[in-house]
């Protein structure tokens, strides 16, 4: 849902081109965003962003670098209802869902002061071949969400993708940390990271190989301190 004042240009674009909920593809009703009342309701959404210093997705990382707290919006399962707003974020050129995500996990997060603290936000890069093909960053299009809640700045040049081996879908745990092994470096405008509170921004956390080889490439520099946001988050 959002709480922006609807205006009378949403209004006359509703009625031309009314939107369909991103799950069921029902139509959307003028106060509807992204999702239906009823996909909305039914989002498995998960309670870490209360317990994020202790929770199953920040433990995850434990032993893999300065993790303080995860959360993630709701629990991600391949094939589920709630995986096709992740899909047609990804693959059906809607950079604006990440965004509408972002916004939302920023919200509800925010209500446990999640983002105490923080200092910026480090979107998960792409393979600049991954980012051209597809057109935009689905990590940066949700951190742009997550910034424009928190007022947290993006820093885009941390890390870079050197390459992208292939998807990490059905890969075992052992498969999604060899795939990712050396796949980040720090770029080489990047900014001191001395004493930093850092955000880590992905779309989708599963084993946590993707954000542990980020914090791999960062060198881990005195006093800085990461914390991790997610859309989904695999059980």
């Amino acid at each position: 849902m959002s709480d922006k004042p609807i205006s009378f240009w949403h209004r006359l674009f509703h009625l031309i081109a009314p939107p369909a909920c991103a799950i069921c593809g029902c139509r959307l009703a003028i106060d509807e965003e992204l999702l239906c009342v009823r996909c909305n309701m039914h989002l498995p959404r998960t309670p870490y962003a209360s317990t994020a210093e202790d929770n199953e997705m920040v433990r995850r990382f434990w032993g893999h670098g300065p993790v303080e707290r995860a959360a993630a919006l709701f629990y991600y399962e391949a094939g589920s209802e709630a995986s096709r707003v992740i899909f047609r974020m990804k693959y059906h050129n809607h950079p604006e869902v990440g965004e509408i995500l972002g916004t939302w996990v920023a919200r509800e997060a925010g209500r446990y002061d999640f983002f105490h603290g923080m200092d910026a936000i480090v979107p998960v890069p792409l393979s600049k071949r991954r980012e051209r093909k597809r057109g935009y960053n689905q990590s940066r299009e949700i951190a742009k969400g997550v910034s424009s809640v928190t007022g947290l700045p993006i820093m885009d040049h941390v890390l870079v993708r050197q390459h992208f081996k292939e998807s990490q879908t059905r890969q075992s745990m052992h498969g999604r940390r060899e795939n990712v092994a050396g796949a980040f470096s720090l770029h080489p405008k990047a900014p001191s990271l001395e004493g930093k509170h850092l955000l880590i921004i992905d779309d989708i956390v599963t084993t946590g190989a993707t954000v542990t080889a980020c914090i791999e490439a960062m060198g881990q520099p005195q006093g800085m301190r990461v914390s991790v946001l997610s859309i989904g988050v695999a059980k």
